[in-house]
C-alpha cells in the first residue's frame, strides 16, 4: 500500500495536476469527471463535499454512503480508496498536510472534532441551506488558494477550515437529533450488549468490555458511538459502561455473601483501587461502606 508524505507525490501518482501549495491542495470536481485513487495512506487531512452519481470511496476499510450533499472527513494515516467516483454536481476535496497547521490554534484543537474518527457509513448529510454555507466556505478557499501567497494567506485559509469544522460539528448534532429512531435503536442495542455480556459471564474471563469492542459489535466507530450516546443520554459510552457495572456491583453488594474483592473480580475489575474509586465516584460511598448499610 502506498503512503504519501507529500501532496505533489500523491497528485503525480494519480494523474492530478500539481498543487498550487506544497502543503495544501483543493480539487474542484465537475460533472463528468471520474476519480480513482488506489488504496493509500497519507500525512494529510482531507475534507470532501460531494454529490455522487456512481462509484464509492472507502475509509478505514468501510464504505461511505452517497446521499446528496454529504461531507466526509479523513485524518492522517487512515486507509483510503476511491473507485470510479462520478459527481452529479460540482464537488470539492480539500487536502492539507498536518504540518500546515503548525503553530496555529487549530493544530491543538483539531483532535476535538470526533468526526475525523467516524470510520463507518456516517457521512455528514447536509440540508440545502447547510450545503450553501459549506459551499461559500469552499469558494472562499478557492479564491485564496488562487491568489498569490502573502503573509495573510495561511491565516485566512486556516480560519476558513476552522469555520468549516465548527459548522460540521453543529450539523452533526442536528443529524443526531434528526435520526432519533436510529439513535434509540443504538442505545437499546448498547444496553442489550451489556446485558448479554453479563449473562454470558464474560466479565471474569474477558474483563471489562471496551468501547472499541462494543462499537465493533454494533458496526459503528467508537467515536461515533460515544457522540451518539452522549447526545441521547448525556453520558459517553465509557461512562455508561461504568454506570452499568456499578449498578450490578450494588446489586451484588446488597444480596451476595461475596466480599468486595470477589465481587470486583466477578465484574471484570482486576484493580481493586480502580473499582473502589469508580464505585465511590458513582455512589458517594466506598464498596465496603455501601455493603455495611445492608449488613446492619
Amino acid at each position: 500500500m502506498k503512503h504519501f508524505k507529500f501532496l505533489s507525490e500523491m497528485h503525480r501518482e494519480n494523474n492530478v495536476p500539481p498543487p498550487e501549495h506544497p502543503m495544501l491542495s483543493l480539487l474542484r470536481i465537475t460533472p463528468g469527471m471520474t476519480l480513482n485513487f488506489n488504496e493509500f495512506t497519507c500525512d494529510f487531512y482531507m475534507i470532501g463535499l460531494k454529490n455522487v452519481r456512481a462509484g464509492h470511496w472507502l475509509y478505514g476499510r468501510t464504505r461511505f454512503d452517497h446521499d446528496k450533499g454529504s461531507m466526509v472527513f479523513w485524518k492522517p494515516r487512515q486507509v483510503i480508496e476511491i473507485k470510479n467516483l462520478e459527481f452529479e454536481n460540482d464537488g470539492y476535496i480539500l487536502l492539507f498536510h498536518e504540518d500546515f497547521l503548525l503553530g496555529s490554534t487549530l493544530q491543538s484543537e483539531i483532535n476535538k472534532y470526533a468526526f475525523f474518527d467516524y470510520e463507518t457509513d456516517e457521512a455528514l448529510h447536509l440540508s440545502p441551506k447547510e450545503e450553501k454555507t459549506m459551499l461559500r466556505l469552499f469558494d472562499s478557499l478557492v479564491t485564496e488558494y488562487g491568489n498569490n501567497e502573502d503573509e495573510f494567506s495561511r491565516d485566512i485559509i486556516i480560519a476558513n477550515i476552522n469555520a468549516m469544522l465548527n459548522y460540521a460539528e453543529r450539523y452533526y448534532k442536528r443529524q443526531f437529533l434528526n435520526r432519533k429512531p436510529l439513535v434509540g435503536k443504538t442505545v437499546s442495542a448498547f444496553n442489550h450488549f451489556l446485558d448479554n455480556y453479563l449473562k454470558e459471564d464474560k466479565l471474569p474471563e474477558e474483563g471489562l468490555p471496551s468501547v472499541t469492542s462494543m462499537a465493533s459489535a454494533l458496526h459503528i466507530s467508537p467515536r461515533y458511538l460515544s457522540d451518539l450516546l452522549k447526545m441521547e443520554t448525556g453520558k459517553t459510552a465509557q461512562e455508561l459502561i461504568h454506570i452499568f457495572l456499578i449498578n450490578e456491583a450494588k446489586n451484588k453488594l446488597r444480596a451476595s455473601g461475596e466480599n468486595v474483592s470477589e465481587i470486583a473480580y466477578s465484574l471484570g475489575f482486576e484493580n481493586m483501587s480502580y473499582f473502589s474509586k469508580l464505585f465511590k465516584k458513582e455512589t458517594g460511598l466506598t464498596p465496603k461502606d455501601f455493603k455495611k448499610q445492608f449488613l446492619n
